[in-house]
């Protein structure tokens, strides 16, 4: 085709204005809606860090996350609720999912790899691992920015303080109930063989005795045991810390004569594991409890095969729901009928109730700055991380989606009974959620079960038995901090199943004070003394 001809002035100017059209494309290109930027590239935030996910065309902001999983099934990326929250967040997320009992290994393995996510799980804050991170620069102080987000500027200061590291929160607090520790056991059980709750430690242990000797799930075979016991994220067994305040043990460290004094130096930690031993060679727990896994933890309750779990207390609901659904399956549920049952704990020689508290918090969610490199970036994934806390999110994460996953009714949830639909699309994601400054999520029914669970907890607070040494990060624990707990770790599980008597465990006491235990302790009454400082 023929350009029309024109004059040489016609022509320059129909060239400045062409120019000038692309000028100005280029420009708007360049606004705050990051349309061109490239896959993968986080865009910068607005107002507040909350970057404008209304604006037309926004490129999602890509997110990968390592969370622990308790299941062998899980959410795959895009799963139903995935997606979902994906599409709420304006987001492209990834899951890096690991066993909780091996987290704590990928958990070093992945942050020495230098290979980060963007948001990254971190069981222990203390460990030396991580401890040694943050200080090194490798993670974003969080602290300052919180105040400019809606949810995280209610972040409880106490929370903040017990898991600072050097007065700085490296990390977002995922929060919990104070006294949220306590026993779960089979309430069906108890009534069958006339058993009152236990008030005791002798009591406890009967129950445990008759849940082996008195046949409670009424099979006519010697098939049941006592209570389960597993490993947790490198800990050999997780109820013993619970267990051991009913015997006069500290939480971690007492205090004697204003100096701080290890837990296993007292007698009540040696009575503890006197106990334990008993019940391994009673056969009244699980003897592989030094290496069971810990996301198999309800079968044996759900199966009919262990009547007790010293855990969190909310756990009797869901082992509840799980026998139900099971029951169900059989044509054998009682619908209006409680199978499990839970109190505080039980009370010692003093006759006191001694209750293991929580932290506030069970862990965190840390951001790397490896992968996460800008402000802006961090402010991004600050505000992802405030929408969580939100009321629609945070029921989404727990139960799923509406009339997939559960139901309303009278404005509870009730929840579906396929679990393997639940495990597949719905549990784990619970695992980002911080809960700051609370949990808003909608309430599964408030049976008498539940609200007896949330009446032991506040009832709990009043019986907590704290670290003294909690805020306090000592440099000797930092660098040797794992071998000295494997000392004790190795040593009571030889003491329990009796492949180490009492003098081979004083002995392994005294390693741990030769290979770094006298350090830590008097670096750790050097900075009790100063208030941590």
């Amino acid at each position: 085709m023929k350009r029309s001809r024109g004059s040489r002035s016609a022509k320059k100017g129909l060239f400045m204005l062409l120019a000038m059209m692309m000028m100005l494309s280029v420009l708007s290109g360049c606004g705050g809606n990051g349309e061109n930027a490239g896959a993968g590239q986080k865009e910068p935030a607005g107002d507040n860090g909350k970057a404008d996910s209304t604006a037309k065309g926004e490129k999602p902001l890509e997110l990968t996350l390592m969370l622990p999983i308790f299941k062998t099934n899980y959410p795959k990326d895009g799963s139903p609720v995935a997606a979902k929250l994906e599409e709420l967040t304006n987001t492209k997320i990834h899951f890096e999912w690991v066993p909780n009992a091996s987290y704590a290994d990928k958990f070093n393995i992945t942050l020495a790899s230098g290979k980060l996510p963007d948001i990254m799980y971190v069981g222990d804050v203390k460990a030396s691992s991580f401890v040694n991170a943050a200080r090194s620069g490798a993670f974003w102080e969080v602290g300052p920015y919180l105040k400019d987000y809606p949810n995280l500027s209610g972040a409880k200061e106490v929370i903040l303080n017990n898991s600072a590291i050097d007065g700085k929160n490296y990390g977002i607090y995922r929060g919990r109930a104070l006294g949220r520790n306590g026993v779960v056991f089979r309430k069906d059980w108890m009534e069958k063989l006339g058993l009152e709750n236990p008030k005791t430690v002798d009591e406890f242990y009967s129950m445990l005795q008759a849940f082996k000797e008195q046949d409670p799930d009424g099979n006519g075979q010697a098939d049941t045991y006592g209570m389960v016991l597993v490993k947790w994220t490198g800990q050999w067994a997780s109820g013993f810390d619970t267990m051991k305040l009913w015997f006069g043990s500290p939480n971690k460290w007492g205090v004697q004569e204003g100096k701080l004094v290890p837990e296993h130096e007292y007698p009540g930690y040696l009575e503890a594991l006197k106990f334990m031993e008993k019940l391994y060679d009673e056969q009244l727990i699980n003897a592989d409890f030094a290496v069971m896994d810990s996301s198999k933890w309800n079968d044996p309750v759900v199966n009919n095969k262990a009547g007790v779990i010293v855990d969190v207390v909310d756990n009797a609901a869901r082992l509840d729901d799980k026998i139900h659904a099971a029951l169900q399956k059989e044509g054998k549920d009682e619908p209006e009928r409680h199978y499990m049952d839970v109190i505080g704990g039980v009370s010692g020689a003093d006759g006191a109730l001694h209750t293991l508290p929580t932290s506030g918090f069970s862990g965190m969610l840390a951001i790397p700055k490896s992968s996460v490199k800008t402000e802006e970036e961090l402010k991004q994934v600050l505000a992802f991380l405030d929408r969580l806390n939100d009321e629609d999110l945070q029921t989404m994460l727990n139960y799923g989606l509406e009339g997939v996953h559960y139901k309303l009714v009278d404005g509870y949830i009730e929840r579906s009974s396929d679990t393997v639909l639940l495990e597949s699309e719905v549990e784990g994601l619970n695992q980002m959620l911080p809960f700051i400054p609370e949990d808003k999520a909608k309430q599964v029914k408030q049976t008498p079960l539940r609200l007896k669970q949330t009446d032991v907890q506040k009832t709990n607070e009043a019986t907590i038995v704290t670290n003294p040494a909690e805020a306090l990060i000592s440099a000797v624990y930092t660098q040797k901090g794992s071998q000295l707990d494997n000392v004790i770790n190795d040593a009571r599980i030889k003491f329990i199943v009796g492949q180490m008597d009492e003098a081979g465990l004083k002995s392994a006491f005294e390693v741990w004070r030769k290979t770094g235990g006298d350090e830590l302790v008097k670096e750790m009454n050097e900075l009790y003394a100063s208030g941590g400082k």
